[in-house]
């Protein structure tokens, strides 16, 4: 036993002696690679001899102090002396320490304190100078962060053998976020974000400093450049709302004009994504691209701290409006306007815009239905049922053939061969329009019914599948007169009955003024009894706007939006008048141009229309809308046109009662009166209130009852 306790004795005497010799050699390892490190890294040696030559001669004479990065004593109280007595100068010997020297503690600690006695009044202007050219941007960050934290985060990085999820644990503990609880720390970590490219974080920093002079400044700018990075579209609302300026005096005035630019490139944008002129939308992007390339041609003259930012925005934005270009060029007029505007004949091929609505319509009838569906469009006269018409052969393809027939063409009609003498009118039509010889005349003249119906029947049965024939036949009321003068019997209206009936592939397009419940023969009801009605009613605002600016490719000119909605309320959205103020107006801009030398730009204004209205004798050049409508006033029901006099004298619209009063008509009659012109489109009806539904109509009334 006493062996063994001798033994273990030794033994644990000697573990303790290879411990300690093991302590011992990684005590004298530590401190060696300790000294080797402050040599080596930290350079203690020069340290230790910048520090004695200080002491022996009262200041530093030799290069050693710029080799090590240890603090020298003194040089940061010298170096706040420095900031506090000019500022200017100061800043550029701080940034030659940091070109040339390792003492970056001490140039950290010195604005830091600087910063700090600094009255509020100076704080910005002092940071902006600052951040002109710093040579080393973290100068800017750690005015804000702590330092202290930040060398003990990067110290527990140096510890390569510890985990890294204790690393993260420790760093936790160590907060090197920038920090905005006083006027300078916020006012610098503004600047370093706005380097950064991070200006949402610039504007909550320079938030802190508002109520400090140029602090709203600095905020609104952080707030401009953040919008302008993130929108998606230039013509979004929050850029239309939150580009601004602010007033003199400027701390950023070689910014600003490119904030001011980029606001200009907004209001283009609008014209670009909103304009229905596609010359109008290609200036404006012209204008804008233009704009962009100055901002950037010019982006050395910004300062350093938001340079890159407004260079990112500037080529952020060229790649939106490059994406969205598809014809750029400078438009100049070197001769008259061509005039696309058709006032009173019916428009066709590219000059027909508008009834989108309604061609759709009818393609779904016409294109996707297995079946021909006949129509009846109806309207009040020039509402475009004419154009829509001619030009619905455009829209249906090769399958579809429409054969369009005014029947004001027909002429006088005789007693003895009336239906013959239409039926000629429309066989000569389908055959010019399906390339096949018409029906003999003579057959026609002897046995009409039957000619044409085998005519029909034969082009019926050489349609293949989704081929077929619209019969259009304009200004049907020309058949009642002739129903009704004894020129046409009422047998040949149940002849179209019977062809409608008898090939599905063949349709007929009434269009008329009338609506079917105003069809007052017999005869009528039953070849409308399958017959679809369309309302042809006045243009949308939308559909206005598209007519006006957007005519044809070739229109070089535009309106401005408050002229297009001026145009829209005088006319209700009336195709005729709408053509006819477009007419107007180039004729108007071109004799000013072009024969009076005057220097204008090719934009329509509220005022060129009020000189177009008001001084062109613009009623006369549309009397025959204007007449139209009156005439057809007197026809029908009685009374229509004393109750449009009693309107026309007051904008605001009548009640009937009023109306009672003013005319002396009997409530029954100016019921029945209103009711017509309603269906006509000439009045209507808001609360109660009657009034002229086309402000233009309305102010002709006034005229011609003088």
């Amino acid at each position: 036993l006493c062996w063994l306790l001798l033994l273990g004795w030794l033994l644990c005497l000697f573990v303790s002696f290879v411990f300690s010799w093991w302590l011992w050699c990684c005590v004298v390892s530590w401190v060696a690679e300790g000294v080797a490190f402050g040599v080596a890294f930290l350079r203690l040696d020069l340290w230790l001899a910048t520090l004695v030559l200080r002491c022996l001669v009262g200041r530093c004479t030799s290069s050693y102090g710029r080799i090590t990065s240890i603090p020298l004593p003194g040089l940061s109280r010298q170096l706040t002396r420095w900031l506090l007595l000019d500022w200017t100068q100061a800043a550029r010997n701080l940034n030659e320490l940091l070109g040339y020297t390792q003492q970056f503690i001490p140039v950290v600690q010195s604005v830091n304190r600087s910063l700090a006695q600094l009255p509020n009044d100076l704080l910005l202007l002092r940071v902006s100078q600052l951040a002109v050219d710093p040579f080393d941007w973290d100068l800017l960050r750690y005015a804000s962060a702590s330092l202290p934290n930040e060398m003990k985060a990067r110290a527990v990085d140096g510890f390569f053998y510890l985990p890294d999820a204790i690393k993260r644990r420790l760093k936790a503990r160590f907060d090197t976020d920038l920090r905005s609880n006083t006027p300078a720390r916020a006012a610098a970590a503004g600047f370093w974000y706005l380097h950064k490219e991070r200006p949402e974080k610039a504007a909550e920093a320079f938030s802190c400093v508002q109520h400090l002079p140029h602090g709203q400044e600095m905020q609104l700018l952080a707030t401009c450049c953040s919008l302008s990075l993130s929108v998606d579209q230039l013509n979004d609302s929050k850029l239309i709302a939150g580009l601004g300026i602010p007033t003199s005096p400027l701390l950023r005035s070689e910014t600003w004009p490119a904030i001011s630019r980029f606001r200009s490139v907004v209001d283009d944008a609008q014209i670009i994504y909103q304009s229905y002129s596609r010359s109008a939308r290609s200036l404006a992007l012209n204008r804008a691209l233009g704009k962009l390339t100055e901002v950037l041609k010019n982006i050395e003259r910004i300062p350093q701290a938001e340079r890159s930012l407004i260079k990112a925005i500037a080529e952020s934005w060229q790649e939106k409006l490059l994406a969205i270009a598809t014809d750029v060029g400078e438009v100049t007029h070197t001769q008259p306007v061509s005039n696309p505007y058709v006032a009173g004949d019916p428009v066709e091929g590219t000059l027909f815009v508008g009834r989108g609505e309604v061609i759709q319509q009818l393609e779904e009838l016409w294109l996707t239905s297995p079946q021909l569906q006949s129509v009846v469009l109806y309207g009040h006269r020039r509402m475009g049922k004419t154009s829509i018409l001619k030009n619905m052969s455009g829209y249906l393809g090769n399958n579809i053939k429409v054969a369009y027939v005014n029947l004001l063409n027909l002429g006088s009609v005789s007693s003895d061969h009336g239906e013959a003498e239409v039926l000629i009118a429309l066989s000569d039509e389908i055959s010019q329009t399906i390339s096949l010889p018409p029906p003999h005349d003579e057959d026609l003249l002897r046995l009409p019914s039957a000619t044409f119906r085998r005519f029909i029947q034969s082009i019926s049965q050489q349609f293949q599948e989704g081929q077929g024939l619209i019969i259009a036949l304009d200004e049907f009321e020309k058949i009642e007169e002739l129903i009704t003068a004894g020129l046409l019997g009422q047998d040949f209206l149940g002849l179209l009955r019977g062809l409608l009936q008898a090939h599905s592939n063949v349709a007929f397009a009434f269009a008329g003024l009338h609506t079917l419940e105003e069809m007052t023969g017999d005869y009528f009801n039953p070849l409308f009894a399958s017959i679809l009605p369309i309302r042809i009613g006045f243009l949308g605002l939308g559909e206005t706007r598209q007519l006006l600016a957007n005519p044809n490719e070739e229109f070089t000119l535009d309106y401005t939006p408050d002229t297009l909605n001026e145009i829209y309320r005088l006319t209700a959205g009336q195709p005729y008048l709408t053509q006819l103020i477009g007419f107007q107006l180039v004729r108007h801009y071109n004799h000013q141009v072009f024969e009076e030398g005057c220097d204008r730009t090719p934009v329509f204004t509220p005022q060129d229309l009020n000189t177009v209205i008001n001084h062109s004798n613009f009623f006369a050049k549309g009397r025959y809308y204007f007449t139209g409508v009156w005439s057809q006033a007197a026809q029908d029901v009685p009374g229509q046109q004393e109750v449009l006099q009693i309107l026309a004298k007051q904008d605001e619209g009548r009640s009937i009662a009023d109306i009672c009063r003013k005319s002396g008509l009997k409530e029954e009659e100016i019921g029945e009166a209103l009711k017509t012109l309603r269906r006509h489109d000439v009045v209507s009806e808001t609360e109660g209130k009657w009034k002229i539904t086309v402000p233009l109509f309305r102010q002709w009334v006034l005229h011609h009852m003088l």
